[in-house]
């Protein structure tokens, strides 16, 4: 019987989830969040990669290592069991589960199922409903089909590491893994969309997605302005290629992001420089360079070369030097109340562990401990999800589970008696 997870969005959906590494995890972490029964299909013995994938290490109850952190981001909700492909009664174990579910997410180099009888082709007509979801490094066709794909090499042929990283300095890849984060989100966006049309007409589909394709994707603006001018974009370090005043600048203490999104904020801007600051002593009632703040006010909300973004644009260093120069003059905590109070988006450059310690992620539920006896203290904490569904929310329901710990529950589930788990057992489908 299909485990009941009442007053979900995907209530009733099965997730048949042969995926390792981050992308495809990701993607069926997701539909888990959203209510959806996932089953993880894992190697008998190591499991997926990125268990091993450490320090750190989740403790278990035991005090030895239970997981990598890697591996708890992207593995909640889901169910695991342990089946060898390799043998022939593991992969028809396979297809008898894949028979009964709704979903099919898998990461295998092109060809590897077919021979296995595991693949779209494989499987459509005995599964008419099913939708299979491949997600490869380069895609199904193509000259580089057959070639192996991970998210650091996405980012390098993709585009984004010659966007990332200072104008003088080598390119540099986005601090976490993006391109397969971002592929997880296109994957879960399609089996939604195919469900639909399945629901719609009875019929499931193959959805071939690539890591290559999907960080092109999301070049967005970048991409778009070589399609547009044939230019090729430069890395700005943080700056923004199309509106200014917009990256990190030093205050007298630290760092702090200024994101003036339109001219109306940036007059805004200019009005508060010399504002009265609260406080109990004073910040500070002005700034300590009168001239530079008068250069400011003065020329940069009239000067022409400053008074639209367009402008600023064109004159990119002279009103950056300007604005640094300023903003140099305050701490950062200084910065912060002048902008909120003036509605001029600005904002601190803040750690990991002062991210999650911030008033709004702490108010919203960024930070989630699910229970597992698994692991010291009873739970492991994990990042909430940050989809906010009025009448059918998201749910915290198993947290990432041990390499084939449900495969009894899996099985009975799925409609196999007892006698034929035994069977599949000493067959080595299955490790219980």
């Amino acid at each position: 019987m299909l485990p009941r997870v009442a007053n979900t969005a995907l209530e009733g959906i099965r997730v048949l989830d042969l995926s390792r590494i981050l992308a495809g995890p990701s993607a069926t972490q997701l539909l888990g969040d959203l209510g959806a029964d996932v089953v993880k299909v894992e190697r008998p013995g190591a499991g997926d990669d990125t268990r091993g994938w450490g320090p750190p290490y989740a403790r278990a109850g035991d005090g030895s290592d239970a997981a990598s952190a890697y591996f708890l981001s992207a593995n909640r909700n889901k169910r695991s069991i342990a089946v060898d492909l390799a043998c022939d009664a593991g992969s028809a174990l396979v297809r008898r589960l894949a028979a009964a579910s709704d979903v099919l997410v898998e990461n295998y180099k092109v060809g590897d199922l077919a021979r296995r009888g595991l693949d779209y082709a494989s499987l459509k007509d005995a599964c008419p409903r099913l939708v299979y979801c491949s997600i490869t490094g380069f895609g199904q066709t193509g000259p580089r089909a057959q070639q192996l794909g991970y998210d650091f090499v996405a980012q390098a042929m993709g585009g984004i590491m010659s966007l990332t990283g200072e104008p003088e300095g080598e390119p540099v890849k986005v601090g976490v893994g993006i391109a397969d984060l971002m592929c997880g989100m296109y994957a879960s966006v399609a089996i939604l969309a195919a469900l639909r049309h399945r629901d719609r007409v009875g019929v499931g589909q193959h959805i071939d997605l690539a890591l290559f394709d999907t960080q092109l994707a999301w070049l967005a603006n970048e991409g778009v302005s070589h399609l547009v001018t044939g230019e090729t974009p430069k890395r700005r370090g943080n700056a923004h290629p199309t509106i200014v005043p917009y990256r990190v600048f030093r205050t007298s203490d630290g760092f702090v992001v200024l994101a003036i999104g339109n001219d109306a904020q940036f007059r805004r801007f200019c009005a508060a420089v010399d504002a009265p600051l609260g406080g109990d002593p004073p910040i500070g009632s002005a700034l300590s360079s009168a001239p530079v703040r008068e250069r400011l006010r003065e020329r940069s909300c009239r000067d022409p070369r400053f008074a639209t973004n367009d402008a600023r644009v064109r004159n990119r260093e002279a009103i950056e030097a300007l604005v640094a120069e300023i903003l140099g003059e305050r701490t950062t905590a200084a910065w912060i109340e002048l902008c909120e109070r003036a509605d001029v988006p600005c904002a601190p450059v803040s750690t990991v562990s002062e991210a999650f310690a911030d008033p709004q992620a702490v108010a919203r539920g960024m930070r989630v401990e699910v229970e597992s006896s698994a692991f010291a203290g009873g739970s492991v904490p994990l990042i909430g999800n940050p989809i906010r569904l009025s009448e059918t929310p998201v749910s915290y329901r198993r947290a990432p589970p041990g390499v084939g710990v449900d495969a009894r529950d899996v099985l009975l589930s799925y409609g196999l008696s007892e006698d034929e788990i035994a069977s599949a057992v000493s067959e080595g489908a299955v490790r219980l």
